[in-house]
């Protein structure tokens, strides 16, 4: 019975054991199991620099700190310091011109003594350098950057700032929109419902990190009805300048600026007969005014060379520019100059700024012209142009434009509310 009860026993284990290893061969073949593969997780890195390796503090410059003292302050000796500031060039890294605000990061090392071995000082969003204390040396590095094209319309119902700011876009495209248009658009008669278009490029960092205005490359400014283009193009490869030009290769540059200062308002024109308000009687007013905040910049609207900076009773402090033979501007009232007499100046150069010195009620700037030697409303002069595009470069500017318009042309204008 006994004998008989295990040869049963053992013949069901066998046959289980059978069907379990028919079952396995069966249902999970073995060209069917795949290897799962675990990949490593990258270190995070900052900077060139395996967060994992070092004790990080990240910081920022405070009022009254040096590099000394942001060292002395971490442990780092006077000698080493010294040796640093000695043996790194200002082109890397300007030890005695460390701004409030900056950000900066100390590597020390992992073990008990905390030993500094990295500085990194970030200039900007973009470039920072890296000091070696070990090594003694300095790098100068730049984070990637990457450059986006963008379109972008607007329509004007105060200002051109304020257009700029309602499309919630970088102030800085008010400034260059306003720079590429100074000679051909008088900005003082925008009107409300003006509008524009644009093809411009921004900066990114690590392509998510918004680093700043690259350029604008195309634009269209629609005033009065009429629409005034722009193309950035390139007039020489070796030097980089550019310069824009209009869709008949036209610059849009003059020989005068528009006006001599930035988004302001022309309180009082040009006229034979105005009420003078301090004096209190009427006179002609031989020259444009601009109110302006105190402290504005003044700058001049031609290259030229300063004739008069002085004071007198009724001009306050002022200053006078000959441009050329025929040509000559004179700004008044000005809180302090800038320049010199016999000094030589750039248009857009500022030679000083906004006041109400001299017979003036309020701060502005008058702007007087002079052609040989008459007073005269630049607004009404039919003034010089700059130098023209060469006629050898026309056939590449047509060749590169041309896209830039058809893209340009296809960007909708912002309706008029």
């Amino acid at each position: 019975m006994f004998r008989f009860f295990n040869f049963r026993l053992l013949s069901l284990l066998l046959g289980i054991l059978v069907i379990s290893c028919n079952d396995d061969v069966e249902t999970t073949p073995e060209k069917e199991i795949e290897t799962i593969k675990v990949e490593k997780i990258p270190e995070p890195k900052i900077f060139g620099f395996n967060l994992n390796d070092y004790e990080v503090v990240f910081d920022t410059v405070r009022r009254g700190d040096t590099f000394g003292t942001i060292m002395d302050s971490h442990g780092v000796s006077p000698g080493k310091v010294y040796q640093l500031t000695q043996s790194i060039p200002d082109s890397v890294m300007n030890f005695r011109r460390i701004n409030p605000g900056k950000p900066y990061a100390v590597f020390k090392s992992k073990d008990s003594t905390q030993r500094v071995e990295h500085f990194v000082y970030q200039n900007s969003v973009i470039n920072y350098a890296v000091i070696s204390l070990d090594s003694v040396k300095g790098t100068a590095k730049s984070k990637p950057v990457t450059i986006k094209q963008k379109t972008t319309s607007g329509v004007i119902s105060s200002s051109l700032s304020a257009a700029i700011d309602e499309a919630g876009l970088d102030y800085l495209l008010t400034n260059r929109f306003a720079d590429i248009y100074q000679w051909s658009v008088d900005f003082f008669k925008l009107q409300e419902g003006d509008q524009f278009k644009l093809i411009y490029k921004e900066k990114y960092i690590d392509d998510t990190i918004y680093a700043g205005l690259e350029s604008i490359d195309a634009a269209v400014l629609k005033h009065r009805g009429r629409e005034f283009y722009a193309f950035e193009f390139e007039m020489d490869s070796l030097t980089g300048r550019t310069d824009y030009f209009d869709e008949e290769a036209k610059t849009l540059r003059k020989f005068f600026l528009k006006a001599p200062l930035q988004f302001s308002r022309i309180s009082s024109r040009y006229t034979r007969r105005r009420f003078h308000p301090v004096q209190r009687r009427w006179k002609a007013h031989k020259g444009t005014d601009y109110a302006a905040g105190t402290g504005t910049p003044i700058w001049s609207t031609a290259d030229g060379v300063v004739t008069k900076a002085s004071y007198t009773r009724g001009n306050g402090n002022y200053v006078k520019v000959r441009h050329t033979s025929k040509y000559s501007t004179q700004y008044l009232h000005m809180s302090r100059r800038a320049v010199k007499v016999g000094q030589y100046v750039k248009q857009g150069e500022i030679i000083g700024y906004v006041g109400q010195t001299g017979l003036a009620t309020g701060p502005h700037v008058c702007y007087r012209f002079w052609v040989n030697g008459r007073q005269v409303d630049p607004y009404k002069e039919d003034l010089p142009e700059a130098e023209p595009m060469k006629e050898e470069l026309k056939p590449s500017y047509f060749e590169f434009m041309a896209p830039l318009k058809v893209q340009l042309d296809n960007v909708e204008y912002k309706e008029i509310m």
